[in-house]
């Protein structure tokens, strides 16, 4: 403004603009289960909006439990919008639910929940993978009499069961159905299961991701080649084979005097089918380590080939019922 040649500028306060955020697209979380195999539920997530698959994010899988909610697992979303985790369940009526988190852009969405019923005891499962040497056939081991081979048992505690745990538990490993000449040792024996996640899994994750392992050795035997060489005979001791005859003898020779004193008939030929019988025992009892003494013991024979089926076992005991879960697989001899 020009006053009396002066120039007066007024004040203008600045205008801020705020531009208005875009709005998060609403989105639509779907859960799908698919056939129950046991303790293992394998479930189908889709997340979309619009029409259109979200292709990036996580969905977590929760439980509904015994009145408790329980955290599953977590998966990301692959290209197609889609993620399948399979969990573990316990032996009861599940209500699962999949709940994608959210991203820039995408709003947080709940599906449905889905109904499950289980009805084998699922506290742990066992598997067993990465066999050495390795088969094209699927948890086979294929080996050579005298060959050894391993394999690793995984022990997955499902996380409604660790979430009951007070108190770490063992399990004990083993295994059963070997042929004959063959073992199977595993290290360590004994897995422990925590309820919380062990230091040895990465921070974040699921006690249930990160499951404790073992490795199985199964050792199968051939045939000894050398024939193991028989003891050293014992200088000019007398012989067990002599005294085999020669003691029955003098107990005869003292019998038959005792019956011609008595001159009794049926005495004597008592006495002599006394002393027949335990010479004849003696020379059999001799027989066996004579054959030692002078053949050795024999060969060592190989495992037997042949397809057996094995069980690997892990067991756990409260102090008042053991539970026991268990998995097979198919060991091989050539």
């Amino acid at each position: 403004m020009l006053v009396a040649g002066l120039v007066i500028a007024l004040a203008v306060p600045a205008l801020t603009v705020v531009a208005a955020h875009a709005a998060s697209v609403s989105t639509t979380t779907a859960l799908t289960a698919g056939t129950l195999s046991g303790c293992v539920q394998p479930l189908t997530v889709t997340v979309a909006a619009g029409g259109s698959p979200v292709t990036s994010g996580t969905v977590t899988i929760n439980d509904q439990f015994e009145g408790n909610t329980v955290q599953l697992a977590t998966a990301a979303l692959s290209s197609s919008g889609t993620a399948s985790p399979s969990v573990t369940l316990a032996a009861g009526s599940h209500s699962l639910t999949a709940s994608f988190t959210g991203i820039t852009g995408y709003a947080a969405s709940t599906s449905s929940a889905v109904l499950v019923s289980v009805a084998t005891e699922c506290e742990f499962t066992v598997d067993v993978s990465n066999f050495n040497p390795a088969s094209t056939a699927v948890n086979t081991l294929t080996l050579t009499a005298g060959q050894t081979g391993s394999f690793i048992i995984t022990v997955a505690p499902s996380v409604e069961f660790t979430s009951t745990l007070t108190a770490p538990m063992f399990v004990t490993l083993s295994c059963t159905g070997l042929p004959d000449g063959a073992s199977c040792v595993a290290t360590p024996e004994n897995l422990e299961i925590l309820s919380t996640t062990p230091e040895s899994c990465p921070s974040g994750s699921l006690a249930s991701a990160c499951p404790p392992t073992s490795t199985m050795v199964i050792e199968t035997y051939a045939a000894s080649t050398v024939k193991a060489t028989p003891p050293t005979k014992l200088g000019n001791r007398s012989h067990p084979i002599a005294w085999a005859f020669l003691l029955p003898g003098a107990l005869s020779l003292g019998g038959l005097a005792f019956g011609a004193r008595r001159r009794r008939w049926l005495n004597r030929l008592s006495l002599l089918a006394l002393v027949g019988l335990v010479t004849l025992l003696g020379t059999t009892a001799c027989n066996p380590r004579y054959y030692y003494l002078n053949h050795g013991p024999p060969i060592n024979p190989a495992t037997p080939p042949g397809t057996y089926t094995v069980t690997v076992s892990a067991q756990s005991s409260n102090g008042v019922t053991a539970l026991t879960h268990s998995t097979t697989f198919v060991l091989v001899v050539n």
